[in-house]
């Protein structure tokens, strides 16, 4: 049997349709099973950013099939980390949670040539966000 997942992280940006979708994606690809992923947006997209899912399948992570979602109040409160990538003051804040802002260029509208060093960047914050997860950060050994 599976152990259960050592945290819930939650990816929110305005569309959820590029950098918390490759966020995302990333967190499910390097962490496994060890860690919950969400992601959602404050004014979700109709569609996940096409550059997005052509640079991720470069470095072989499949999003293709991921829709944008809403941000709610229940996705925050069922995450340890909420990681907010650009989306202002439209993520609600509650105790208990660890937030981070990533500082991310929007990749809206660009081709996968300016997609390209984004996804790179998001690659390498998750990669320290799985570091601290593993050290115990914040949620390590809540979940049953």
């Amino acid at each position: 049997m599976p152990a259960a997942p050592v945290a819930s992280v939650l990816f929110v940006c305005v569309h959820n349709a590029g950098r918390s979708q490759m966020a995302a994606g990333f967190l499910a690809r390097l962490a496994g099973d060890r860690v919950e992923v969400r992601s959602a947006g404050s004014l979700p997209a109709g569609q996940v950013n096409p550059a997005a899912v052509a640079a991720m399948k470069e470095v072989g992570v499949d999003i293709s099939a991921q829709r944008p979602k809403v941000l709610t109040a229940e996705a925050v409160q069922a995450s340890d980390y909420v990681i907010t990538m650009g989306c202002g003051d439209a993520c609600p804040v509650f105790p208990g949670k660890k937030y981070l802002d990533w500082a991310l260029e929007d990749p809206a509208g660009q081709g996968v040539e300016a997609v390209r060093p984004i996804r790179d960047s998001i690659r390498s914050l998750v990669e320290a966000l799985i570091a601290e997860i593993d050290a115990g950060g914040p949620g390590a050994g809540r979940r049953p």
